[in-house]
């Protein structure tokens, strides 16, 4: 990468300026050896909600509430987000952090568990977008379940194909990897579904559901 592109993306970064609530999820999300989406990328969530005037938002792999945080922000005053994740100690980090920010208590709905024993359980057309930031060995299944979920015109979103590169590398690739091309080719061939694969932090792939 050259340093020109380096620099937008630095400043791509910092250009939604991130509070202390985001900056105390971060840290947790540290401490707890956990991924968090880049600011970029959260700018881009909040940005999303906001385009599609979400007011129900599913949310796979709470973490420690740092991709929350954005979806709310972007979201309808009174929407509400569903998320989900197996690790209850870490939705404990992200109520908290969501408190901070300054969001009611019922604005978001914790569930923890595996996704694909969860999602089934919610309700079909019931949501304006799905994000999805789980096992990448399951974003094929995810992608299945949000089709479900999501109202037409809705936004199913991806968080880190470009898996550090690995996904465009010619070199031989763990199963993950494998699992992520699968994603992106049926993403890209679906005649539901209009998509767009945005270069924000590891790569975020989105799509609209006609």
């Amino acid at each position: 990468m050259t340093g020109n592109r380096q620099t937008s993306w630095a400043f791509a970064d910092a250009f939604v300026a991130e509070d202390e609530a985001l900056h105390w999820a971060r840290d947790r999300a540290r401490e707890s050896g956990l991924r968090s989406v880049s600011p970029s990328t959260g700018a881009a969530l909040r940005l999303l909600a906001a385009s599609v005037d979400a007011k129900a938002v599913a949310e796979i792999g709470t973490g420690c509430g740092v991709s929350g945080i954005h979806l709310l922000h972007g979201m309808r005053p009174d929407g509400v987000l569903t998320t989900v994740d197996p690790e209850p100690e870490h939705q404990q980090f992200a109520r908290q952090a969501f408190r901070v920010c300054g969001f009611a208590s019922n604005r978001a709905r914790f569930i923890p568990g595996r996704a694909l024993e969860v999602l089934p359980r919610l309700a079909d057309a019931g949501y304006d977008l799905v994000f999805c930031d789980g096992d990448r060995l399951e974003y094929p299944d995810y992608l299945a379940e949000s089709l479900r979920l999501l109202r037409p015109g809705g936004l199913v979103v991806f968080e880190g194909v470009f898996a550090n590169g690995r996904t465009v590398d010619s070199g031989p690739q763990p199963t993950e990897v494998l699992r992520l091309r699968e994603l992106l080719r049926t993403v890209r061939e679906s005649q539901e579904l209009v998509p767009s694969l945005l270069p924000v932090g590891d790569g975020l792939l989105c799509a609209v559901k006609r």
